[in-house]
């Protein structure tokens, strides 16, 4: 069955092709699927005027863009070795990136012709085969990187002096000094509290111990009050027990 691709089949036609295939594929997969249809002569007629249209279009846009392209410089870096060969290389992936760069046209890598990648310091002249009889010519020129410069080194540590034992004693006492100090101002703040504890146990003791003295004071007092007056009375008995016994006597 002869039938008219619609859509592009890998492998087997593209849109516009008309083809001869077996009668089930075309009926039961291309046709239903809308990749085909019959190759009837009208159909056929409209696709080839269509086809013609789009391939006239298509011409028109590549010449254009091959006019852009042609004698166009592309400069790109790479380090190289001995013998100005390059450690790497240069593929045209890289080729078509920079014509991006400097042209801003995207080019699809596999148009470029490029029998081999670039090893070599140079300048070479490229095709960029775009369509059929178009194959505008590019020149590639590639250079040595430049060696990125090295930091100045550091200028070495100068060497510490020795410092003298005596002066290393010294600063220890001056560090020292300082601790020592700190720790009598502390003594001497423990000395200044308790001695102010006992001032203050003092002054609370000291009124107490005077009461106590003057109740004792009372007592004895009061008690020396109160034997007077029996020693009196005895005394004055013993003198009339006297005066009578003199009286008798007499």
């Amino acid at each position: 069955m002869k039938v008219i691709f619609l859509q592009d089949v890998p492998n087997v036609a593209q849109a516009g092709q008309v083809k001869e295939v077996a009668d089930g594929y075309a009926r039961n997969y291309l046709i239903p699927r809308k990749l085909a249809a019959l190759a009837q002569p009208q159909a056929v007629s409209k696709i080839e005027a269509s086809t013609k249209k789009m391939e006239a279009r298509l011409t028109g846009e590549l010449k254009e863009l091959a006019g852009q392209l042609e004698g166009k410089e592309v400069n790109l870096k790479a380090k190289a070795g001995a013998k100005e060969k390059l450690y790497g290389s240069i593929t045209s992936a890289d080729i078509a990136a920079e014509l991006k760069n400097v042209t801003g046209i995207e080019v699809d890598k596999r148009k470029i012709e490029l029998g081999e990648p670039i090893r070599q310091l140079g300048s070479y002249e490229i095709v960029i085969k775009l369509g059929k009889d178009i194959s505008p010519k590019v020149r590639v020129t590639v250079t040595e990187e430049e060696a990125e410069e090295k930091p100045p080194k550091k200028e070495k540590k100068t060497a510490k002096k020795k410092v003298p034992k005596t002066a290393k004693k010294a600063a220890k006492k001056e560090k020292k000094a300082p601790a020592k100090e700190e720790k009598a101002s502390k003594e001497k703040k423990k000395i200044a509290k308790k001695i102010a504890k006992k001032i203050a146990k003092k002054i609370v003791e000291e009124p107490e111990a005077e009461k106590k003295t003057t109740k004792k004071a009372a007592k004895t007092t009061k008690a020396a009050e109160k034997k007077t007056p029996k020693k009196a009375a005895k005394k004055t008995t013993k003198k009339a027990t006297k005066a009578k016994k003199e009286e008798k006597t007499g």
